[in-house]
């Protein structure tokens, strides 16, 4: 049975963040992921983790000035010294708070900079943040965003980020990098899940999900998560899935309250 994990940025927002952590074992689930820890004291991450009996599957690096819309730097030129710097960041947090992966944005292609450009950039930077974290024992992720929410990213298709990891990985000695695959962003993208999942598994090492449209709760949308759910645990996938979807109630309580998605779907949390 698939093994689900509470998104932190997502859920519980009437909430602060270091609040969560307690809301999300409440409701039953034994692992989380987030955005990004980076407002907050590692140690304090590492307690709410430890009082919650919660492991930390996935954050992302820092991906720039969030705040301003960059949404990652590995694929701009220019900014290598700004990237390696936020891996080092990350690494800082990683011994206290154990996370397990880092899931590296590519960043929106800037105006000016053409495709073999930004290919290169990335190339290089993901190569160094692979490096990087498997000396810390740590899973370096790729993802897929759709282009319809996120405009301009780099990597916008299962299957083209499976081909920059391939060009990653040709040097033979950058093995460290797996695929992130988000069923929202790839439904959004090109659809075709059951047979994606299955054809790349190989390579996943993390899923995420939200129905569309709306980015809500399994149930809410086009998806038939019962059918995808049963599908991924025949193909014997063993890792979490991510619950990075909005409530479709934004009132608080809405979280919870919409957590009846995984009984109706014949899963538990």
């Amino acid at each position: 049975m698939p093994r689900f994990a509470a998104n932190l940025s997502m859920l519980w927002n009437e909430l602060p963040f270091l609040d969560r952590f307690a809301a999300a074992s409440k409701a039953g689930f034994k692992a989380v992921e987030f955005l990004f820890p980076y407002d907050h004291p590692a140690e304090a991450i590492a307690s709410r983790l430890r009082d919650h009996h919660l492991e930390l599957v996935l954050h992302n690096l820092p991906p720039g000035d969030w705040a301003a819309g960059e949404r990652g730097m590995a694929c701009i030129p220019g900014r290598e010294d700004e990237f390696r710097a936020g891996v080092a960041r990350a690494a800082g947090y990683a011994p206290l708070i154990g996370v397990q992966r880092w899931h590296c944005m590519a960043g929106l292609v800037p105006a000016g900079v053409s495709e073999a450009q930004a290919r290169a950039t990335w190339v290089g930077n993901v190569r160094f943040a692979a490096a990087e974290a498997g000396k810390l024992g740590i899973q370096l992720l790729i993802e897929s965003i759709n282009r319809f929410d996120m405009p301009g990213y780099f990597v916008s298709r299962p299957r083209q980020a499976i081909e920059l990891m391939d060009e990653v990985m040709a040097d033979g000695v950058s093995d460290n990098v797996f695929l992130q695959y988000d069923i929202y962003h790839a439904q959004r993208m090109e659809g075709e899940l059951a047979n994606t999942i299955r054809d790349l598994l190989p390579r996943i090492h993390h899923m995420q999900l939200a129905d569309t449209p709306g980015r809500h709760e399994p149930g809410t949308g086009e998806i038939d998560h019962r059918f995808l759910f049963d599908h991924i645990d025949a193909l014997g996938y063993a890792g979490w899935i991510g619950c990075e979807y909005r409530p479709r109630d934004a009132t608080p309580g809405g979280t919870d309250r919409g957590l009846g998605w995984a009984a109706a779907h014949g899963q538990s949390l």
